[in-house]
């Protein structure tokens, strides 16, 4: 008894210790971040043109919300598709399907920077496409693609299969089963994984600097070169001139994945309320 007690209040200690840790560095990053950055925002650093004297941020952010947008636009449907014929049309024990998963997990795991090479072989030399937005998202949504098939995968999965077997039994076929009943069933999953490829995007630095170049400019079309706020970070941080308006630039990318995060997770709440 006095054996199991002990080890309940060790357990218990050490979940306690690990949450205190995780939260500490989280709550320390946050702050050094903040203390190293904000002395350093001024209106200079948002005006609408970049240039040595006030390496400004603004160009960059306006890159960062167009990438986002257009690597979801082109990822987004293909994972979904790809995990509602795994899930709902593909049969059990396919072999395929296990090929795929296991593809997908790995394809997960592999370096950003990889990605990169691929999208300047492929998009840059082999399409010559050149260093442009259109190359930097076509290589993000690959690179977010095995995420958002997981993710939804495993949302779909999560929908009982009483379910199907209701709509099937009042005479609805599987197309319409799933997409007026499955898919918004497992809306909550998808959008979580739409929430994480957001982060990723917004975050990514080696893939970028391969496919969209570092052109410190508001991009005129696809085929411009463009600097996201990450690589911005990076190219400020790098040459060693601007390292106050790096940390800077921290604060504000990290208000923009808060911001960002919070929109998703409010759009979440009213679809799934209606």
């Amino acid at each position: 008894m006095k054996c199991a007690k002990a080890q309940s209040c060790f357990l218990r200690g050490a979940v306690f210790l690990a949450a205190g840790l995780t939260v500490g560095i989280l709550v320390f990053l946050i702050g050094y971040i903040l203390f190293k950055g904000v002395p350093h925002i001024t209106p200079a650093l948002f005006s609408l043109r970049y240039h040595t004297q006030n390496v400004s941020l603004f160009p960059a952010m306006i890159s960062t919300v167009i990438m986002t947008a257009l690597s979801l636009l082109i990822a987004v449907p293909f994972g979904v598709c790809s995990a509602v014929y795994l899930v709902e049309y593909a049969s059990r024990g396919n072999r395929l399907v296990a090929v795929v998963r296991i593809t997908a997990e790995t394809l997960s795991g592999i370096p950003s920077i990889v990605y990169g090479l691929f999208g300047y072989l492929l998009f840059l030399l082999t399409l010559g496409w050149g260093y442009s937005l259109l190359a930097g998202a076509m290589t993000l949504s690959v690179m977010i693609l095995p995420l958002m098939l997981r993710t939804t995968e495993e949302a779909l999965k999560s929908v009982p299969d009483s379910y199907r077997e209701g709509s099937f039994g009042l005479g609805a076929g599987r197309l319409r089963t799933v997409f007026r009943l499955v898919l918004p069933a497992a809306l909550p999953g998808i959008l979580s994984g739409i929430i994480l490829s957001v982060g990723r995007i917004v975050g990514e630095t080696a893939a970028l600097i391969y496919t969209a170049g570092t052109v410190a400019h508001i991009p005129d079309n696809l085929f411009s070169s463009a600097r996201t706020m990450s690589v911005h970070m990076y190219v400020l941080w790098n040459e060693g001139f601007h390292t106050g308006q790096s940390y800077a630039t921290a604060v504000v990318l990290l208000v923009v994945v808060i911001a960002l995060n919070a929109l998703s997770a409010l759009i979440a709440r009213k679809i799934v309320r209606n």
